[in-house]
């Protein structure tokens, strides 16, 4: 009972608040910044650029798998305690990493990349050759019509609820890439959650060296996928159903290869009390 305590620390809720805050940030980047290319691209460059996109926002877990890394070498009250008194290493299970200090540089680097987003127009020329779509036009053209509509009888815009359920949740397109982006972001989540703790317990690595490994060998060649699908996609001009299926081919594929996961691992450390019995 002597050793129990109960925690009486609230600087999580500190960490939450700045994850919300930092996600209602980067929200936008990926519905108005694919529009956006959307609209002002040339149809065959567009799947390039959107690839270029995505394969950079891969790349940045990279680069915070490796900042993760550097920072766990460090003490955690580094700047506040010599670190010369300190007589543990990281390999120590005692230690404890600078994991605050990735919080200050990535959050000064994206101030500072949101700066030149002040200065892009609202609208650019469209280049000869921009995408005409007939399905596209026909939407705008209803929604300036709706538009106009609305704005001579000076009637109240409709409730989300009322859009959700007569426009999106009615597309049976968008519902089944929901699903599936839900299914791939599950998997993809727990995967890079446990895989440090797995390569700590059965490799004997330390917490940054862990790290390194996975922001080294993971995140790129799946950064590298994307790109070349990219450009795949503009040289056989695909549309909509070439699209799908090329996607659901790699997939399969993918899965394939997945389940070879489930021949490769280690034997469990023997843990007193656990696996067996204490003598």
């Amino acid at each position: 009972a002597g050793c129990e305590k109960e925690t009486s620390s609230y600087m999580w809720i500190y960490i939450f608040l700045g994850n919300m805050l930092r996600g209602i940030g980067e929200t936008p980047i990926t519905p108005l910044g694919i529009s956006y290319l959307d609209d002002f691209a040339k149809e065959e460059n567009t799947p390039v650029y959107i690839a270029s996109l995505h394969t950079i926002a891969m790349l940045g877990p990279m680069f915070g798998f490796i900042l993760g890394s550097l920072c766990a070498r460090l003490y955690v009250d580094i700047g506040y305690v010599d670190l010369e008194s300190i007589t543990i290493t990281p390999q120590d299970s005692r230690w404890v990493g600078a994991w605050w200090l990735g919080f200050i540089i990535a959050g000064a680097v994206s101030l500072l990349a949101a700066i030149p987003f002040c200065f892009l127009p609202k609208s650019l020329e469209k280049p000869e050759g921009a995408s005409h779509d007939k399905t596209s036009s026909g939407l705008l053209e209803e929604r300036k019509a709706t538009r106009k509509t609305h704005t001579s009888a000076k009637s109240k815009p409709k409730k989300w609820s009322v859009i959700l359920k007569g426009k999106i949740l009615s597309n049976p397109m968008y519902i089944t890439l929901l699903f599936s982006s839900l299914l791939q972001f599950n998997s993809f989540v727990g995967f890079l959650t446990y895989k440090p703790k797995y390569l700590e317990q059965q490799y004997g690595q330390s917490a940054s060296k862990s790290n390194f490994i996975i922001g080294l060998t993971s995140l790129p060649p799946i950064g590298l996928g994307i790109f070349i699908g990219g450009l795949v996609m503009k040289k056989y001009k695909m549309g909509i159903t070439g699209a799908a299926k090329f996607a659901f081919t790699m997939s399969f594929f993918a899965y394939l290869l997945g389940l070879l996961h489930f021949f490769v691992g280690c034997e469990n450390h023997v843990v007193a009390g656990l696996t067996v019995s204490y003598d």
